[in-house]
């Protein structure tokens, strides 16, 4: 019987005998190997294409507005079956929380350790900051309560690069090391992977903050120190330090910028457009050479263009008497003996259109944001844009729910308990059962909803699902407005019965008014 050598994959994906695949042999390694490594690098060009490259921006920012957008709202949802309070018990209590919690987060300075931001402010700028560097922190402080702060907990967000690893534990500050920490040193025997300390099962126990950046351009010669900040309090069990990360692989101690995957393409597109527009411009302009007997004599009056902006005038005189430069309406005399040959390159520019959208496409796919969403651009048919705007949200909303967990909901239980502490809010046995803290803990986020392209049609949707208990009224209302139900039946209860008062209620449309009627199977625009 034949022996046989390969079989399965072995003649699929992981021959070496087909000739696409011989050459293709990556390497891989743990998440540490492969990916710490890399990250200042990452770190650095991610930047950088966000600050030079428009498709990079708008993915980033995209991302912040419909995730973030002017800041995730908190609704206090306790578990009443678990503390045994009735409905308006629970109201009152959740009323209470809401308010007590916008005075703490609507105040820069009653949430900021900078005084900067308010905590609305602080979500964009932490979920911004973790998709161009790969992670960001929320280091907790501690500052004095006074009449008008009554509150001590403030937030300093710590960007990525300060999380690094000693010099004394072995690092270095141009690249990551994993490193052990010696003896004489807290946390002695533990592993430290760019910042980032574990115990011998892995587990993460605390981060070394440095007190400036590794790269930073100093003008001081005080030398750069760290902190060892615990993960949770060793008396109170609660967070010290938030890592605000999605992580790619398990065992990941630190996170991948989230253009990481797309740098090549994006550079490439932007050198492309680069050279196009520079391309065009020299297509414009329109420049005479003029050889002289006596050569390089003075410029006759007129002959330069000497109208338009004063930078474009600076850019098209000569810096010297060797330099000549091109620009619009420009005559220049040339030396005796020189002349000028002009290359003629024959650019297509007719496909570039259609080059930069297939890039787009591709871009857009990798990062989750269709081409319709990330270049803000709907000409496609109204099926076809509603399919775009459902699956971004569907990435959108996976995002948010990651940066809540990560973000949100801690801040908000490090911030309740301070309060219940306090006595600003009562919640019985909140410090003696963790299954009743948990249950007073509860909270709904609320950000942007998604684009509507047809409200008269949804409206109706949300109302059919409500009749058939598909979905509850508060559900729709959040997706459909991110307000909260029963707030809103209140609201309109107390308005309806203003317009009975003042005799301007009219017999209203069942339906919502309007047929709603849209071209169905993609027949209309967006």
């Amino acid at each position: 019987m034949k022996q046989v050598r390969n079989s399965g994959y072995a003649e699929a994906g992981a021959s070496f005998e087909r000739r696409a695949l011989r050459s293709f042999a990556p390497s891989s390694g743990s998440p540490k190997e492969d990916i710490l490594a890399s990250l200042p690098v990452l770190r650095r060009r991610s930047r950088l294409l966000y600050m030079s490259t428009p498709l990079a921006t708008a993915a980033l920012d995209t991302n912040r507005t419909h995730v973030i957008g002017p800041g995730l709202k908190m609704q206090s949802t306790p578990d009443l079956d678990v503390l045994g309070i009735s409905e308006e018990e629970g109201r009152r209590w959740q009323q209470r929380a809401e308010a007590e919690f916008e005075l703490w987060a609507g105040k820069a300075e009653r949430c900021d350790a900078l005084g900067l931001n308010t905590f609305y402010e602080m979500q964009a700028l932490a979920f911004k900051a973790a998709d161009m560097s790969g992670d960001v922190f929320a280091l907790m402080k501690r500052e004095r309560r006074t009449s008008r702060n009554p509150y001590s907990l403030r937030l300093h967000l710590i960007e990525a690069d300060r999380i690094c690893t000693p010099t004394a534990y072995g690092g270095a500050l141009q690249s990551v090391t994993e490193t052990e920490i010696p003896k004489d040193q807290p946390g002695a025997g533990n592993r430290v992977y760019d910042g980032v300390e574990t115990d011998k099962n892995g587990r993460i126990t605390a981060y070394h903050v440095a007190s400036r950046y590794p790269d930073a351009l100093v003008l001081n010669d005080k030398p750069m120190k760290w902190s060892r900040i615990p993960v949770r309090g060793e008396r109170s069990g609660l967070p010290n330090i938030l890592h605000i990360m999605s992580p790619e692989r398990p065992e990941q101690y630190r996170g991948v910028p989230f253009l990481a995957r797309v740098i090549e393409s994006l550079l490439q597109l932007r050198r492309c457009t680069d050279s196009e527009l520079m391309a065009a411009l020299v297509r414009s302009f329109f420049t005479a050479w003029i050889t002289t007997e006596q050569g390089g004599g003075d410029i006759p009056v007129n002959e330069v263009q000497a109208d338009g902006p004063a930078e474009e005038r600076r850019q098209a005189t000569p810096a010297g008497p060797d330099e000549y430069r091109m620009g619009p309406g420009t005559v220049l005399h040339l030396k005796t003996g020189e002349n000028v040959n002009f290359a003629n390159p024959n650019i297509q520019t007719t496909g570039f259109d259609i080059f930069v959208k297939v890039f787009c496409r591709l871009i857009g796919a990798s990062l989750e944001i269709p081409y319709d969403v990330l270049v803000k651009e709907f000409n496609s048919s109204y099926s076809a844009s509603r399919g775009a705007l459902m699956e971004a949200w569907e990435a959108f909303r996976m995002r948010r729910s990651w940066f809540i967990s990560d973000f949100c909901q801690p801040v908000y239980e490090l911030w309740l308990a301070e309060a219940v502490a306090l006595g600003r809010i009562k919640a019985p046995g909140f410090f003696d059962d963790p299954l009743v803290r948990a249950a007073w803990c509860g909270a709904k986020w609320v950000g942007p909803i998604s684009i509507s392209l047809d409200p008269v049609k949804e409206t109706k949707a949300g109302i059919a699902q409500m009749g058939a208990a598909i979905k509850t009224g508060q559900q729709v209302t959040q997706e459909m407005g991110g307000g909260d139900y029963d707030e809103n039946i209140t609201k309109r209860k107390a308005e309806v019965a203003r317009l009975k008062d003042a005799g301007l209620l009219q017999q209203e449309d069942s339906d919502g008014g309007g047929d709603g009627e849209t071209n169905e199977g993609g027949e209309g625009n967006a």
